[in-house]
């Protein structure tokens, strides 16, 4: 059974940054594309950024350019820089494979607030 351990998020400042961590298990992780997704209140969740096993990376526009997404296959790791932060940035975090496994993890909150 996949699990998807989620860390990292907090409350900080808009220009702010932060690291998340998504820790998995329970499954062949380096043959995946992993991705970071996010759900802010009232909306869908959305892709915001993704990896292949090789380290090619894929981002929404509304990241592009502050957002830097990396993985460790040997820890079965995946990773998300934040800078930048923005306020319409808050929201729950999650990392999973895309498409997207049943399972999901419980995220990780993220606010951006002065």
């Amino acid at each position: 059974q996949v699990q998807l351990v989620e860390s990292g998020g907090g409350l900080v400042q808009p220009g702010g940054s932060l690291r998340l961590s998504c820790a998995v298990s329970g499954t062949i992780f380096r043959f995946y594309i992993m991705g970071w997704y996010r759900q802010a209140p009232g909306q869908q969740r959305e892709l915001v950024a993704s990896i292949l096993s090789g380290g090619t990376t894929n981002y929404a526009d509304s990241v592009k350019g502050r957002f830097t997404i990396s993985r460790d296959n040997d820890k079965k790791t995946v990773y998300l820089q934040m800078n930048s932060l923005e306020p319409e940035g808050t929201a729950v975090y999650y990392c999973n494979k895309k498409p997207p496994f049943n399972e999901w993890g419980q995220g990780t909150q993220v606010t951006v607030s002065s």
